[in-house]
């Protein structure tokens, strides 16, 4: 699929699920893995209220239906349905008549930014509020009675998650995570879903896979830790690297957050690629502020996992506001960004410790029909450099990032050698 064919058709699915008020759990989760499930065959996991996983407990399933403020003039204010922002997530239902001093203690904004919505939630206190903006707020008559009406049920139900396993050649396995919890925000919601979705076709495509790739779609926090609940010794056993999909859609460099394994497949792969890549990027240790990596990283399970974002959560004036919307991110850069994983997916599926079948000296290369009958020394010379190269140091101990590494090139400039060689049976 050409780019700008793959732009319009993640642009589709956005325009979908960008109405659809998200939470931890309820409808709006499974309304989103459906529509997910058109790219990605996902297997769908329920966990039920009350379910204990690891120190945390599944909270009641919420699903809200309708949500305003009325005005002393009569005018509706924070209606749900303009901007899913308005209600604070997991408002527990409302239907009174208050002073504006009462409203007061259930109104959240965001003065540093006064024209913008904030994002706010209340997972595991039962209570309930509206967002607005600061401008809007200061607007508002401070005589007068408001009505506020909030129509949501928060009871036992169950957690809802998602996810598709594609087998490879061998069970060594490896992780690309994203969540589906957050209503209508762009960068920090859906840039990370729609990216991993179309991921997962660009892998599927692959003739072969020498890994056992892992997609999971599931509420943040939460979700993954019910998630490690049922398969985390399994990937204590089996995943050589993971990768967390967040803020992966907006116009700002790549960035790479390592895993607390520094030096670890999943960060190893992700830092030659971008070194090699002729892209501006930047590259952060491991840290607790961020996302789901922190559960994979936690001091039990230790995973290898990493997150190739673009520019990361808090560092752009948006996060968790009305702003984050569909003008601030950019389809082509999601592409890129998919395109960037798959340079990773590629570099781990070529990566490998090859032995050279000739160890003592060169290899008669031309019987093979791999030396070239004559070389031009402005096209041909560093094409059989890197061959000759790859030969010296493919000794079974040395992997192809290492030897690329001493090279100063990607790894990726290997892949036809590596498959020509492997033709001729000289590795």
């Amino acid at each position: 699929m050409r780019s700008l064919e793959l732009e319009k058709e993640i642009e589709s699915y956005f325009d979908r699920l960008w109405p659809i008020c998200r939470s931890l759990t309820g409808e709006g989760v499974r309304d989103t893995l459906d529509i997910l499930s058109e790219i990605v065959p996902m297997e769908r996991y329920r966990v039920a209220s009350g379910t204990k996983v690891f120190d945390w407990t599944v909270p009641k399933e919420w699903n809200i239906r309708e949500a305003y403020i009325t005005t002393p003039d009569g005018q509706r204010i924070c209606d749900l349905k303009e901007n899913n922002l308005h209600v604070i997530s997991y408002s527990t239902p409302v239907d009174q008549e208050i002073s504006y001093e009462e409203l007061s203690k259930h109104v959240r904004t965001l003065p540093s930014m006064p024209k913008a919505i904030p994002y706010v939630t209340s997972y595991y206190r039962e209570t309930w509020g509206f967002c607005m903006s600061e401008e809007q707020w200061q607007s508002l008559p401070k005589e007068g009675s408001y009505r506020v009406y909030i129509e949501s049920d928060l009871e036992q139900g169950h957690l809802d998650y998602g996810e598709c396993v594609l087998p490879g050649s061998t069970n060594r396995e490896i992780l690309f995570s994203t969540y589906v919890c957050h209503p209508s925000m762009a960068n920090n919601e859906l840039s990370g879903p729609l990216v991993q979705a179309f991921l997962y076709q660009k892998i599927a495509a692959m003739p072969k896979r020498k890994y056992t790739y892992r997609f999971v779609f599931a509420p943040e926090t939460i979700g993954i830790i019910a998630y490690l609940d049922r398969v985390g010794g399994q990937l204590l056993e089996k995943l050589d690297a993971g990768y967390v999909l967040t803020c992966v859609g907006d116009r700002g460099d790549l960035t790479f957050k390592r895993s607390k394994r520094v030096d670890c497949l999943a960060t190893r792969v992700a830092e030659h690629v971008l070194r090699y890549s002729g892209k501006k990027h930047e590259v952060i240790d491991f840290a607790v502020g961020g996302s789901d990596e922190r559960q994979y990283c936690s001091p039990g399970f230790n995973l290898p996992v990493g997150s190739l974002m673009r520019t990361p959560y808090q560092r752009y004036k948006e996060y968790h506001t009305s702003f984050d919307n569909k003008d601030f991110i950019s389809f082509e850069h999601m592409v890129d960004t998919i395109n960037t994983y798959v340079d990773f997916v590629e570099v781990l599926e070529l990566n490998d410790m090859y032995r050279n079948e000739v160890q003592f000296c060169e290899p008669q290369l031309g019987l093979r029909g791999l030396y070239p009958d004559s070389v031009d020394p402005d096209t041909d010379r560093e094409n059989l450099h890197n061959l000759l190269h790859f030969l010296s140091f493919a000794d079974g101990k040395t992997d192809l990032i290492e030897i690329a590494e001493r090279r100063k090139t990607s790894a990726l400039k290997f892949k036809e050698h590596v498959a020509n060689c492997r033709a001729k049976g000289l590795i």
